[in-house]
C-alpha cells in the first residue's frame, strides 16, 4: 500500500527546497526576454509572469538558504569539505543579495511607470529589460556556481542531508514498520 513519506525535519529538508531557486530563477529571464521581444502590450504578461516567478525564486532562494545553514551545522567536517562548504555558504549568500537587489530592480522596473501612468514605451518594454537581463546573468552566474558548490559537497565529497539523532530511532521505527509491511 502507498504511504505518504515521512515529512523531514527542517535540517534535512534542504535537498527538497534548493531545486526551487534554481529553477525559478533560471526560468525567470525566459519569461522576460519574451516579453521583450513583443510588443509593449502584447509582452506586459509575460513580463509581469517573469517579475512573479523572480519573487518566488528570491524568497525561494532565503528559504533553501535557511535549510541550509540548520543542515550545515549537522554536515560532518574536515578537509577539502571545510573549504568547499565556506565557498557554498559564501556564495548563497552573496547569490541572495544579488537576487534580492535584481528583484528590487524588476519591481520598479515594472511599478514605477504605472506608478508614474506613463504610457509604455520600447525604450520601457524591451530596451530596459534587454538591460536587466544583462544584470541579471551575474545572478544566474552566481547562483550556478553556488549550486556547483553545493553538487560538489554531495557528489565528490559524499555530504548528504544529516538526520539529527533525536529523529534517527524514528526513521529506523519507519524502516522495520516498512520491512514488515512486505
Amino acid at each position: 500500500m502507498l504511504h505518504f513519506p515521512p515529512i523531514p525535519t527542517w535540517e534535512a529538508m534542504h535537498p527538497l527546497i534548493v531545486h526551487f531557486p534554481i529553477a525559478l530563477l533560471l526560468l525567470s529571464p525566459l519569461f522576460i526576454l519574451i516579453g521583450a521581444a513583443l510588443s509593449p502590450s502584447r509582452g506586459q504578461p509575460y513580463r509581469i509572469a517573469g517579475l512573479i516567478i523572480l519573487l518566488l525564486g528570491t524568497a525561494s532562494l532565503f528559504v533553501a538558504a535557511w535549510t541550509g545553514e540548520a543542515a550545515g551545522e549537522l554536515a560532518e567536517r574536515g578537509g577539502p569539505v571545510d573549504a568547499v562548504l565556506a565557498a557554498h555558504e559564501s556564495l548563497a549568500s552573496q547569490t541572495r543579495i544579488l537576487f534580492l537587489v535584481l528583484t528590487v530592480i524588476l519591481l520598479g522596473m515594472t511599478l514605477l511607470p504605472k506608478a508614474l501612468r506613463r504610457q509604455e514605451t520600447r525604450l520601457s518594454s524591451t530596451f530596459m529589460p534587454l538591460a536587466f537581463l544583462v544584470l541579471y546573468s551575474v545572478g544566474a552566474l552566481f547562483l550556478v556556481n553556488t549550486a556547483h558548490a553545493g553538487g560538489r559537497l554531495v557528489h565528490e565529497f559524499g555530504i548528504h542531508s544529516m538526520v539529527p539523532e533525536e529523529s534517527a530511532p524514528a526513521a529506523e521505527d519507519a524502516s522495520a514498520a516498512g520491512e514488515r509491511d512486505h
